[in-house]
């Protein structure tokens, strides 16, 4: 092997390190997945507690305020009017429930000008069925932040590289550019054709596929046609399998950009998906009455 060649090779052996340690670094744990499908359950049961005490109070027109997370354990929706604080107890922790949240947790009602705490109270008093907090007190009226700090779960250990995991990769990656240096010689050398494998664009669920490039359903091997609207709500069912995605959270995911959004939009839609799904028995959009729909995928 000449000089040239030497150097080369070291060189594909370096790129090779710096490309497994970025791989490495960027590559998401399983533990930080996890914490954003928390969050997101979270900003769902908030939302759907935020819905239920203003629908209590009379109100149930306005618009619900995004959900803000001021740190890992720790997320605030404003409320901008009064509501019975008697009633949230209760509220928030059927919402916490449906959406399978069981972490401990404790609940402060604070000021929206001043920040300071008006009422709160712990879960352990609501699972042990005592009186909570701050029960039966007068609330003023004005603007007020619901904060739900949940207990900060044991930090995952940081993924560490072992060493010999890159020198392993490394020294493989010099003796097959070694053994292709020797096999190709110039008299053996012959042009062969590269073959690329066509790229995968469909997401699989149950027994049925999801093009979204082309707008296609293959359910159970019967073809359909789709909008994009249909696409798009499709979509987002395969992407959260069996999990229950309120009415508002699928407005905003599939309409938000069309700037009028119908509620009944989503009925609509979610018939003529459950027509098309009909030739894959594995698959089943269930509609939970004052909530909303979870795509079903149950063995056969």
């Amino acid at each position: 092997m000449g000089k040239a060649t030497r150097i080369i090779a070291l060189s594909v052996v370096l790129l090779t390190a710096l490309l497994f340690v970025q791989f490495v670094r960027s590559t998401p744990s399983p533990a930080q997945s996890e914490k954003n499908r928390f969050a997101e359950k979270v900003n769902l049961a908030l939302r759907r507690t935020a819905h239920q005490m203003l629908a209590a109070a009379g109100d149930s027109t306005s618009q619900i305020p995004p959900v803000q997370q001021t740190d890992a354990s720790t997320f605030l929706i404003r409320l901008d009017q009064s509501f019975d604080y008697d009633k949230l107890p209760e509220l928030l922790q059927k919402s916490l429930q449906i959406h399978a949240i069981n972490e401990k947790y404790d609940v402060a009602v604070l000021n929206c000008s001043d920040g300071k705490i008006q009422l709160g109270y712990s879960v352990l008093d609501v699972r042990k069925k005592q009186v909570v907090a701050c029960s039966g007190r007068v609330q003023t009226k004005g603007c007020y932040n619901l904060q739900v700090r949940f207990a900060t779960p044991e930090a995952a250990p940081p993924i560490t590289m072992n060493w010999w995991m890159l020198a392993i990769g490394s020294v493989l990656t010099a003796l097959v550019f070694t053994v292709f240096r020797q096999s190709a010689s110039p008299k053996e050398a012959t042009a062969s054709p590269v073959s690329t494998p066509e790229e995968d664009h469909k997401l699989h669920f149950g027994d049925s596929s999801l093009d979204m490039a082309n707008l296609k359903l293959i359910a159970n091997d019967q073809e359909h046609d789709l909008t994009y609207r249909e696409a798009k709500l499709l979509r987002l069912f395969a992407m959260n399998p069996n999990q229950l995605l309120e009415r508002d959270f699928i407005l905003k995911s599939v309409w938000e950009d069309e700037g009028i959004i119908v509620g009944r939009s989503v009925d609509v839609f979610v018939s003529r998906l459950r027509k098309l799904l009909q030739d894959d028995p594995t698959l089943k959009i269930v509609a939970v009455h004052g909530v909303g729909y979870r795509l079903e995928i149950r063995p056969i």
